[in-house]
């Protein structure tokens, strides 16, 4: 799963503001902690849906520094980001990957939806189309 390192800044208003070293587009608020990194995660997501939409290529998480927190995406968020970037990697538009699942657009239009909980199952189809692998690990 990918791990992205954030800054927690205390604010002047008892709030802590959360930041992104690796996407900058991603800033959000939290009143502790804990509700600062729930907020982060959607604040990534929601950065992650403009780099998505502009055709950009997502960066990868930074090393954490020693005490640093960070956000981790969910396994298969983090599914969904790789298959993506590798999408932009070879110039295959989501036309071109229905075509090559033999499914209707709508269908990769929601495998690439992080609110969609897609069927890991069909990830892997995609990358294997692309003629690339899913390499799930437990560390």
């Amino acid at each position: 799963m990918l791990s992205y390192p954030i800054s927690l800044t205390p604010d002047d208003n008892g709030t802590l503001l959360v930041t992104f070293p690796d996407v900058p587009e991603a800033i959000t608020v939290g009143d502790d902690e804990d509700d600062a990194k729930a907020q982060a995660l959607d604040a990534l997501e929601a950065a992650f849906e403009i780099y998505f939409a502009e055709k950009r290529s997502i960066p990868m998480p930074s090393k954490a520094k020693r005490g640093q927190s960070v956000v981790t995406l969910p396994a298969l968020v983090t599914a969904k980001v790789l298959l993506a970037d590798e999408m932009l990697r070879q110039n295959v538009r989501k036309a071109e990957l229905a075509r090559r699942l033999s499914v209707n657009q709508v269908q990769v239009d929601r495998l690439l939806n992080f609110g969609h909980s897609s069927k890991i199952e069909m990830v892997e189809s995609a990358f294997a189309v692309l003629g690339k692998r899913l390499d799930v690990r437990a560390v």
